[in-house]
């Protein structure tokens, strides 16, 4: 009826209203949704250099190419390494022995197989030289006549510029009065060193001495060593495996030494 009746759009529409049924007026989303993307842009930008430069040539030249460069830049770094930061040598002879050891049948040498050592190429450029340290340098024209060898040689620092430096019978060394400890020294090695003599250490030279010291020609018959004639620190054995060991004297070496030794040591007690 038109008074009392009430149209059933409209309670149909008020029963959604009041029942908060949202359907007609928020129609469900369809799934899944779909993301439009858009392609990445190729960027020839992202490319090196040597891959801009070979674009045009055929995929065998570029592959030719990219070894060549890289084989050459491997090269380069050895080479910038060995030149200005860690060179290996070789021991040749007896004046070291035996702390560091030479190949038989060499006159004097103990070992089967030379000792090859690390220096360290650019320690000097940051501080002086200590005594005690086992260096490399370049032989000075008196050690070219003195000894009959040239180029290199490996002998320990004894005296430091401005130093006197005395041998007394039995092989003990002194400088400036002051008897020099060295414990790096064996006593059969002292007994077979017959040279005596003092000798004054000019401004800016070094002096050295071998460890075997009957057996060495050094400072003390060809004089000292200008310090641009030295080249660096031995610092290591790295060859043969079973001499390997570390030469270092400097503050903190010690630490150095226990940071490299305790892994190995480990992992031996763990297996």
């Amino acid at each position: 009826m038109s008074g009392d009746g009430v149209d059933e759009r409209t309670a149909g529409s008020s029963s959604s209203s009041d029942g908060n049924d949202y359907r007609s007026e928020y129609p469900p989303p369809r799934y899944p949704p779909v993301i439009h993307t858009t392609p990445p842009e190729k960027r020839d930008h992202t490319r090196n250099p040597l891959d801009r430069l070979t674009a045009g040539l055929p995929r065998p030249w570029r592959i030719a190419i990219d070894w060549i460069v890289t084989i050459a830049g491997a090269i380069a770094i050895v080479l910038a390494i060995k030149a200005w930061v860690v060179n290996p040598y070789r021991i040749p002879s007896s004046s070291m022995e035996p702390t560091l050891h030479c190949a038989r049948p060499g006159q004097g040498c103990e070992a089967r197989l030379s000792d090859r050592v690390l220096a360290n190429r650019f320690i000097y450029h940051f501080r002086s030289p200590h005594r005690g340290e086992i260096v490399v340098f370049n032989t000075p024209p008196a050690a070219q006549q003195m000894c009959g060898a040239s180029g290199t040689f490996v002998k320990r620092l004894i005296g430091l510029p401005g130093e006197t430096v005395s041998e007394r019978s039995g092989g003990i060394v002194y400088i400036d009065g002051k008897r020099l400890n060295e414990p790096y020294i064996k006593p059969d090695r002292r007994a077979h060193d017959a040279t005596t003599g003092s000798w004054r250490v000019p401004k800016g030279e070094y002096f050295f001495m071998g460890d075997n010291r009957g057996e060495s020609c050094d400072s003390r018959r060809w004089g000292s060593v200008p310090r641009k004639n030295l080249i660096g620190e031995v610092f290591a054995t790295y060859w043969p495996p079973n001499r390997i060991a570390l030469h270092l004297i400097a503050p903190g070496a010690g630490l150095l030494g226990l940071m490299l030794t305790v892994p190995f040591w480990r992992r031996r007690r763990s297996s």
